[in-house]
């Protein structure tokens, strides 16, 4: 997508976010608004010790409860805007990786051999906390890329998406990293991919079968416990993970806590 064209659509997008969060004011002051009727009613009723819901002229009162708009009302509102925030956190990573492949890079972004261990590692966990939270309708099973459910075998990994890579270490042996995903070719079923700690090597082209796409949404642990790893672990936020260390006497390091996103699963391939 040309920058140009992406920039239009990103500031067309964020007018209709604009108009759906004016909608969901205007439904939590209607609602406001019924329910102080609702309590008027309750208070007149019980002085005047009415037990059914009809006056004395016949007219039936108001139930507030049947008029309150439903929060399914309101719920569709949000889930057309949380599509939106999705649709521009999408085509701002697209301008992204078009600039950088394009050699163009602004002031909040350098170039990755410029940045700091440090910084990336804020970049990082920055990512996970903005990793939107899935939030389906009654009955709705977690899409694949939501915590634990892995991709559809057919899925292609976009530009700018962070995946888990399993490269050639420069010792010969294999090793898996963080990546993100340049390109795909379809005549070749290869990903051209960078690696997110790497300053100035070359990039990996690797197969699909290297390439494990990372979760798109957040799990909501009270909600879709079926969307989080369950062996050994409890269903929470983040994951308490124990790393191969050798410079520790067990072999590991202490457990550190990992974000859903950064945390998939993977086949163990066969030595040879």
């Amino acid at each position: 997508m040309a920058l140009v064209s992406a920039d239009s659509r990103i500031a067309e997008l964020l007018g209709e976010l604009h108009q759906l969060i004016k909608q969901t004011q205007i439904s939590q002051r209607g609602r406001a608004r019924l329910l102080a009727v609702s309590s008027d009613i309750t208070l007149l009723r019980r002085g005047a010790s009415v037990l059914t819901s009809e006056n004395r002229s016949g007219k039936q009162i108001p139930n507030a409860q049947n008029n309150t708009p439903g929060k399914s009302s309101r719920s569709s509102i949000l889930r057309k805007a949380l599509d939106k925030i999705a649709e521009i956190k999408s085509l701002l990573e697209e301008r992204r990786i078009a600039a950088k492949i394009a050699g163009l890079y602004n002031d909040s972004e350098p170039p990755r051999k410029t940045m700091r261990r440090g910084v990336l590692m804020t970049l990082l966990q920055q990512s996970a906390m903005t990793l939107p939270l899935w939030i389906g309708k009654p009955g709705d099973k977690p899409p694949p890329l939501c915590g634990a459910i892995p991709a559809a075998s057919d899925y292609v990994a976009k530009p700018g998406d962070k995946v888990a890579a399993r490269v050639k270490a420069v010792d010969g042996d294999e090793q898996w990293i963080l990546a993100e995903v340049v390109s795909y070719s379809h005549t070749t079923n290869k990903y051209e991919v960078d690696d997110i700690d790497e300053e100035g090597k070359e990039r990996h082209t690797l197969s699909r079968r290297r390439i494990i796409p990372l979760p798109q949404w957040k799990a909501n642990p009270e909600t879709d416990p079926e969307a989080l790893f369950q062996k050994d672990q409890l269903p929470q936020d983040d994951y308490s993970v124990l790393f191969e260390d050798t410079s520790y006497a067990d072999g590991y390091s202490p457990p550190l806590n990992v974000a859903q996103r950064y945390v998939v699963a993977c086949k163990e391939t066969k030595k040879k």
